[in-house]
């Protein structure tokens, strides 16, 4: 590599940490709405609802154990563009209403290493009534460092030993992106694993995403002791790699473990954990690991050893769950590091409910299979699988066209179905910047099946975003809702703006005609 540097750094310390926080800080929400970082398959409305209908089990839990009066604080670690958080709260406060049981109260804290990230979530239009009921709040927090969470909005900061209740958190795509240790173990003995960086020089040139397209890792071994001695904090699970493994290499995530330790210190009854990551939690899938490879996505990202995490609260009196079956896209587990932890049976029944029967990663495989044969599908198919999803914006502007081109033989009820489900979509939609016009393509569904009144709105915000490149057929559209409605004068600005953008468009002539003679009949 021309015009390279080579340098030697323990796994944890390399410099690919630092470029990974100062991306994030740097990109802010960008790096999630740009489409470089996943974040579909961890914030739609179907994980979201998983988790909504978990936390409100373990609610019941708390209230049944007659611990019903303090908050129950519920933290999000990385919560990024802020969509997981919406949909979990608009499900959150839907159960709570249908049931109408006591409950604790609850406050949902989003956090985020990028202040950028924080000041977008106080201002986003979609978590305003959130804030107003007094049920969100945001905060910065350092997944390395921090002891305390200060809230931005009411100006509370958490100490440790503050809280009552235990704290959930909810961490997707978390212990993967934040420094892990890498070991090897080979004839019982550990090995810490070194890195050696080429990378091009100046790095000042690149962008942090470029800089980690082009960097080259080399692993380099050295035995290290220290992981042996009976001092080191998570000898337990080290002993176990050093028994049952051989010719392995384990990322151990040491920060990870140190971060929850930190949040579990806020509260005087421990925490529940709620995690989805491309995780591993059985000793089976490190035997014979090979050295890992970092996953790039604007960041990057690792494999995250669940195994290490459960282990080691286990061995605390924990209680974790995990699916029986091996997952293919991402793993959801839960961790009860409280007292007594089969005393939450209505959780651990939502958790086997949601996740273990049929959860997230079966639900993502679905949903590429769907994707890919969406022209084989009829109207019926493709609405069953929306309504699965939790009627998900991103099902609708990708099968759009497909429903639209059936509606012609669909019947009334399946016309009724298709309009309550884009209320319902629209009812929890999460605006993040990028191309696809929602607003629009709604618009247009409900146009063709001639339901005007409810098109007309939507066909009006897509034609306000950005007023200099509205199509034709949006005018149109929009003047024929009009028209329908009887808004005539409405319907002929529309009629106007129409002409502006295509002056010859025939049927727009000859309405402004016909009004000019008194009738205006389409």
């Amino acid at each position: 590599m021309t015009g390279s540097k080579k340098d030697r750094y323990r796994f944890s310390e390399a410099p690919i940490w630092d470029i990974q926080r100062k991306y994030y800080e740097e990109e802010g929400s960008a790096a999630w709405s740009n489409g470089q970082v996943p974040q579909y398959i961890t914030s739609n409305p179907m994980i979201a609802a998983a988790y909504a209908e978990i936390i409100f089990a373990f609610l019941q839990d708390r209230a049944n154990q007659e611990y019903r009066t303090e908050p129950v604080y519920i933290v999000e670690l990385g919560a990024g563009a802020g969509r997981l958080a919406c949909h979990v709260l608009h499900e959150l406060r839907q159960l709570r209403d249908y049931a109408r049981i006591p409950l604790p109260p609850f406050r949902y804290i989003m956090t985020d290493l990028a202040m950028s990230n924080v000041e977008a979530w106080k201002e986003h239009p979609a978590l305003q009534s959130f804030v107003a009921e007094g049920v969100l709040d945001f905060g910065r927090f350092d997944a390395e460092q921090d002891t305390e969470l200060h809230l931005e909005g009411s100006g509370i900061t958490i100490r440790e030993g503050e809280l009552t209740q235990p704290v959930v958190l909810v961490a997707n795509y978390f212990f993967d992106s934040i420094p892990q240790e890498l070991i090897y173990v080979s004839e019982g003995h550990i090995y810490e694993v070194d890195v050696e960086m080429e990378f091009p020089e100046p790095r000042e040139s690149l962008a942090r995403s470029e800089w980690l397209q082009q960097v080259a890792l080399r692993y380099a071994y050295r035995r290290a002791p220290a992981y042996e001695q009976e001092t080191y904090p998570y000898r337990d699970v080290i002993a176990v790699y050093q028994e049952q493994l051989e010719d392995s290499h384990i990322l151990f995530p040491r920060a990870g473990l140190a971060c929850l330790e930190r949040l579990n210190r806020l509260s005087r009854a421990g925490f529940l954990l709620i995690t989805a990551d491309k995780g591993d939690h059985l000793l089976d899938s490190w035997k014979f690991a090979e050295p890992p490879e970092l996953v790039l996505h604007g960041s990057f990202s690792l494999t995250a050893n669940y195994h290490a995490i459960r282990h080691v609260f286990e061995q605390k009196g924990a209680e974790a769950l995990f699916p029986p079956q091996h997952y293919k896209n991402i793993n959801v587990g839960c961790i009860f590091h409280v007292e007594q932890p089969m005393n939450y049976s209505n959780t651990r029944l939502a958790y086997r409910r949601r996740i273990e029967r049929f959860g997230p990663d079966e639900f993502f495989s679905l949903k590429e299979w769907v994707d890919r044969n969406q022209e084989s599908m009829g109207l019926q198919q493709l609405l069953s699988f929306w309504r699965l999803g939790g009627y998900d914006a991103e099902f609708l502007i990708q099968h759009a066209q497909r429903i639209i081109s059936l509606l012609p033989e669909a019947n009334d009820e399946e016309k009724e179905d298709v309009s309550r489900g884009i209320q319902l979509m629209w009812s929890s939609y999460f605006a993040m910047e990028q191309r696809d016009d929602l607003e629009l393509t709604a618009g247009l569904l409900l146009f063709e099946m001639g339901r005007y009144e409810q098109a007309l709105p939507f066909l009006e915000m897509s034609s306000g975003k950005h007023p200099d490149d509205v199509l034709s057929n949006v005018y149109y559209c929009l003047a024929i809702c009009c028209f329908e409605l009887a808004f005539e004068e409405e319907a002929l600005r529309y009629a106007r703006k129409l002409l502006q953008v295509e002056p010859g468009h025939e049927e727009a002539l000859a309405w402004l005609g016909r009004f000019e003679k008194g009738s205006v009949d389409i």
